[in-house]
């Protein structure tokens, strides 16, 4: 087997053998240098006057040109990143540009501009008595210019590569931008930042068109060691031949360093194993013998350390928004409130959020937080907290540092917030793991120091983009209770992204069906499983849904065919029947006795729901219907897919909804 495997991935000779010879092509002028190298006299040729200046003057030059590309290309970097202005493909253009330019011309270049003859050589020589060319400085400069599009180019990648939910969630924390850009976002792109000074330096250092010709060949002053190398071609090759050796070994250690070390990619969560699931409901008590719950009760109620239990005791914070653009609403809430935010794909609820939060150009609020108008204020100070859907902890930070991240965004002292952060910990029964990365937390855990963090951050405002949507069902019911109960005392007002109808039931005083960014339905939960108004929705509930317009005895269907209702709507209405699975009966022959609605079908699909069976049944005379019947039922009545049945449906179970 192995035998036929190597054959099959044996390369195709066509292929093969030019790769071959561009290895060997590129190999050979390094064998040669190997081969060439006196090395009797390799001390003695490195140790000269003029190689030791030389190599000074390379390592002093090289570093400042590093310190330039990082002070001036970071910035650049991350405009071209994260910021869409017209003329960026212009930019970037200039950026590559010192890439593909011959050396020689870039110092040209260079002369055209900085020179003493240039645009702004006069103007820097008179003003600050700064002279460019033939100058320590000069150097400097052109290896800069030809060595920092490599800094740019592999921290624009890495950028590119970070999700931007981490920097937005940052924000909704209190961060202002600049304190993200310091905190969250470098530290996470380190890999790429670290690639491209590598590259950068190592490139300034070999260096050798555009310093001669801007900067001359001045031996202590621009004379550096590329430069070297080609004056002792002249009088001394094998001098030569050493000084280039130490260049090759110098190149080769920075890319043997950047080789799967430096990847240039983000910190990942995924670069640590998590624990296994076991470890999800270790004891919530940070130290023994104390309950976690009542400490973290005590403290937030009396306030320790920062005074923020009272604050968030007896501060509430109604909601009013006008959303316009792509979603056209008005929320209304009362402080306590909890708001599920359900719809199908593309019916604007996340759009809805990042338009409360001030993170979208689709979208615009009008956002008034009990007394205060925050509609013209930026993101990171609407006090507006967010949980995305992946939680966005930040990798580099423990789960301790990623609570006390919002507190110490809005200055609160190191000492207090970290003790504050420890008591929400405890609060959501993962108090024990403040000192552990997100990467060594599972699912379940990692949500609840993302819902932590966010509650630490004191929002007015709590949005939750699918919190529960990543856990398996056991964590999520966990979770779920741990939610409801830590929602119960908010001070303010949350909405909930959900796809689940438990959690639509169980944690919000209201529901908002959104469908095309209007709402549809907003209405207690309750309400909204007795009469909804949409069609997903009330398959998302678990019931059929039939749409069509109302007659004098039922409802004629959208796809054809009658439906007889025992409470009719007036003749004309756009209106949806409602007919729980439960509701129908399945039989193998045509059923008589009282049913008004009686269809032919064959069995689609039959899955397990608990300890019943939902079985899915095509009509050619009526739209999918889904019944739900126990597994006795079903083996009595030998179901199996492409059984032939017929179901019926009373006409007192059916529900119409004017829509």
């Amino acid at each position: 087997m192995s035998r036929l495997s190597t054959r099959t991935n044996r390369p195709p000779v066509a292929l093969a053998l030019p790769a071959l010879l561009a290895v060997a092509f590129l190999l050979m002028p390094l064998i040669g240098i190997l081969v060439r190298t006196p090395w009797g006299d390799l001390g003695e040729h490195l140790g000269s006057p003029g190689v030791v200046e030389a190599l000074k003057l390379s390592l002093l030059v090289s570093l400042w040109a590093l310190g330039l590309s990082l002070l001036l290309g970071v910035p650049l970097a991350w405009l071209l990143a994260r910021v869409e202005f017209k003329g960026k493909a212009l930019v970037r253009s200039l950026v590559l540009l010192p890439m593909v330019l011959p050396p020689t011309v870039g110092g040209v270049a260079l002369l055209l501009g900085f020179g003493r003859r240039g645009l702004l050589g006069p103007w820097l020589e008179d003003s600050f008595g700064i002279t460019l060319p033939f100058h320590t400085s000069g150097a400097v400069v052109a290896a800069t210019f030809v060595a920092m599009p490599f800094l740019v180019i592999s921290l624009e990648g890495a950028l590119g590569g970070l999700r931007q939910s981490y920097e937005e969630t940052a924000a909704s924390l209190g961060a202002s931008p600049v304190r993200v850009f310091f905190t969250v976002t470098l530290p996470m792109v380190a890999p790429g930042l670290v690639a491209g000074a590598a590259l950068t330096w190592a490139r300034a250092l070999g260096e050798f068109g555009a310093t001669i010709t801007f900067a001359g060949n001045l031996p202590g002053t621009t004379q550096t060691l590329p430069l070297q190398v080609y004056l002792l071609l002249q009088d001394q090759p094998e001098a030569a031949t050493s000084v280039s050796l130490l260049l090759l070994a110098i190149a080769m250690a920075v890319l043997i360093a950047l080789r799967g070390r430096w990847t240039g990619t983000p910190i990942d969560r995924g670069a640590v194993t998590p624990p296994p699931p076991a470890a999800e409901e270790a004891p919530a008590s940070a130290v023994p013998g104390t309950d976690a719950g009542t400490a973290t009760d005590t403290a937030v109620k009396t306030g320790t350390g920062t005074g923020t239990g009272a604050e968030t005791a007896t501060e509430h914070w109604p909601l009013h928004a006008t959303v316009t653009g792509f979603n056209r609403l008005t929320l209304r809430a009362e402080p306590g409130t909890t708001i599920a935010v359900v719809g199908e794909n593309g019916a604007g609820k996340t759009t809805l959020l990042r338009a409360l939060l001030g993170l979208t150009p689709r979208a615009h609020a009008e956002l008034r937080l009990g007394d205060a108008d925050v509609t013209a204020l930026p993101p990171h100070k609407r006090q507006v907290a967010w949980v995305p859907q992946d939680g966005a902890l930040f990798p580099h930070l423990s789960a301790l540092a990623n609570t006390a991240y919002g507190l110490r965004a809005r200055r609160v002292p190191r000492a207090g917030a970290r003790r504050e952060a420890q008591a929400w910990l405890d609060r959501l029964g993962v108090g024990h793991l403040a000192h552990r990365k997100p990467s060594q937390l599972s699912g379940g855990q990692a949500q609840r120091v993302a819902l932590a963090r966010a509650l630490a951050a004191r929002p007015r405002l709590l949005l939750l983009d699918e919190p529960l949507a990543a856990l398996d069902q056991t964590t999520r019911a966990h979770v779920r209770h741990t939610l409801r109960t830590h929602l119960a005392g908010f001070g303010g007002v949350c909405l909930i992204v959900t796809h689940d109808p438990v959690e639509a039931v169980s944690l919000a005083d209201r529901v908002l069906v959104l469908a095309d960014g209007r709402a549809l339905q907003d209405a207690p939960p309750a309400e909204v499983s007795r009469h909804p108004r949409s069609p997903w929705v009330a398959r998302m509930l678990g019931r059929n849904a039939w749409p069509g317009i109302a007659s004098a005895d039922g409802l004629t269907l959208a796809a054809g065919g009658r439906l007889v209702v025992a409470e009719a709507l007036p003749e004309g209405v756009q209106a949806l029947a409602i007919i729980a699975p439960e509701a129908v009966s399945v039989h193998r022959d045509r059923p008589g006795g009282s049913p008004r609605n009686v269809w032919p079908g064959t069995v689609r699909e039959i899955t397990a729901v608990g300890s019943r069976l939902r079985v899915l049944i095509g009509s050619a005379e009526a739209p999918d219907l889904v019944a739900e019947i126990t597994p006795d039922a079903a083996a009595e009545l030998g179901l199996a897919d492409g059984s032939e049945v017929w179901t019926s449906v009373k006409a007192t179970e059916v529900t119409l909804v004017g829509l």
